[in-house]
C-alpha cells in the first residue's frame, strides 16, 4: 500500500482496520513519528487477542509490516521501468540503512522478512490472451480485468469481434497465430482458446505452446481434446513435452454448465497456474468426468 503524508492510500494491507490506523498515526505524527530519522522500521500487529480482535485478525494471529520512506534510495522508477519492459525480479530493501538492491532475472518467490532486510518479488503486469470474442470470453475478460490481468482478446471474424468491446479490453482482428507472434508471451502470459473451431484454436495453440507463457489451455469435450492433440502431434509435429503443457479440457472441475461458470472454472485454473499451485489431478475437468463415469457405470 503507498500512503501519502495526507493520509491518501492506494492499494490495501489488510480489510481496512489496519490501513485506517496508519492513516491515523500519520496525520498525527507525521511519517517521521512513525518511522523515527526516516528509516524502515516494522510495525506489528496482533500481538494481543484484544489487538488482534481490534483489527479484525483471527486470535493470536499478527501482521507484520514494514514501513518504508520513498525516497530516492528507493529506486522505485528503475522498478517501475523493469516492469513496463516485461522484466521479473526481486527488491532487497536494508532495513537499517534504506538502500534498496534491485536483482533482475528472477521469476518470483514469497516475500522474506528477517532482522537485516525485506526482499520482496515484483513481475510485469500478468496478460491474458483469449482467442475468440464470444459469451464465455466476456466473462473471462471481466474477471481477468478485475484480477488484474492485461486482456487482449483476439477474433479475425468480423461479425464477432466489431460487435465486442468491454473497457480496459484491448480487441484485436489479427489471425490468432499473429497476435501471439506479435505479443511473445512470457512467464506472465495466459493463453486461452475459445472458439471452438480448430482453424482458429489450433493456430494459437501452435505458437503458444511454443513459449513459456505460464498457461496454455481450449475449450472442447474430452473426445475433442483427445483429437486436438492428435492433430497438433501428427500435423504440426510438435513434440510430446509441448503437448503435455495443454490444459484442454481447460479449467477445473467444479460441475460447470453456464458460460459464467466455465469462466470461473478456468480463471480458477489460470489463477493457480500463474501462483506456481500444483493441483491434484482429480481437479482437472477430463480426470473428474472419466471418475464420475466410471462410478455410473458400476453403479448402472
Amino acid at each position: 500500500m503507498a500512503i501519502s503524508s495526507a493520509g491518501q492510500t492506494v492499494g490495501s494491507v489488510s480489510g481496512g482496520c489496519i490501513e485506517d490506523d496508519l492513516v491515523q498515526r500519520i496525520r498525527e505524527h507525521g511519517l517521521e513519528g512513525v518511522c523515527p530519522a526516516l528509516r524502515p522500521c516494522v510495525v506489528v500487529h496482533g500481538i494481543s487477542a484484544e489487538h488482534a480482535h481490534r483489527f479484525g485478525l483471527p486470535c493470536g494471529g499478527t501482521i507484520e509490516l514494514v514501513i518504508e520512506p520513498v525516497s530516492e534510495a528507493t529506486a522505485l522508477e528503475e522498478l517501475l521501468d523493469a516492469l513496463r519492459s516485461r522484466r521479473s525480479g526481486a527488491r532487497r530493501l536494508d532495513l537499517a540503512s534504506g538502500h534498496v538492491q534491485l536483482h533482475f532475472g528472477i521469476a518470483g518467490g514469497v516475500p522474506r522478512l528477517d532482522h537485516v532486510a525485506l526482499t520482496s518479488y515484483f513481475g510485469p503486469v500478468a496478460r491474458l490472451i483469449l482467442i475468440g470474442a464470444g459469451d464465455l470470453s466476456r466473462y473471462m475478460a471481466d474477471m481477468a480485468t478485475g484480477l488484474g490481468f492485461e486482456v487482449f482478446v483476439c477474433d479475425p471474424r468480423p461479425e464477432r469481434a466489431e460487435a465486442w468491446t468491454m473497457p480496459g479490453v484491448q480487441v484485436s482482428r489479427e489471425m490468432p497465430d499473429d497476435i501471439v507472434q506479435r505479443l511473445q508471451p512470457d512467464a506472465r502470459t495466459a493463453v486461452v482458446a475459445l472458439t471452438h473451431d480448430p482453424k482458429l484454436d489450433d493456430l494459437a495453440l501452435i505458437d503458444a505452446l511454443q513459449t513459456s507463457a505460464f498457461y496454455v489451455g481450449a475449450i472442447g469435450s474430452r473426445s475433442n481434446s483427445d483429437a486436438r492433440r492428435r492433430r497438433l502431434r501428427e500435423h504440426f509435429d510438435l513434440s510430446p513435452g509441448h503437448l503435455q503443457r495443454l490444459r484442454s479440457p481447460a479449467g477445473l472441475y467444479i460441475g460447470s454448465r453456464t458460460p459464467g461458470q466455465i469462466a470461473l472454472s478456468i480463471m480458477a485454473e489460470v489463477v493457480a497456474a500463474l501462483n506456481g499451485v500444483a493441483l491434484p489431478v482429480e481437479a482437472e475437468v477430463a480426470a473428474a468426468k472419466n471418475r464420475d463415469q466410471a462410478v455410473a457405470c458400476r453403479t448402472d
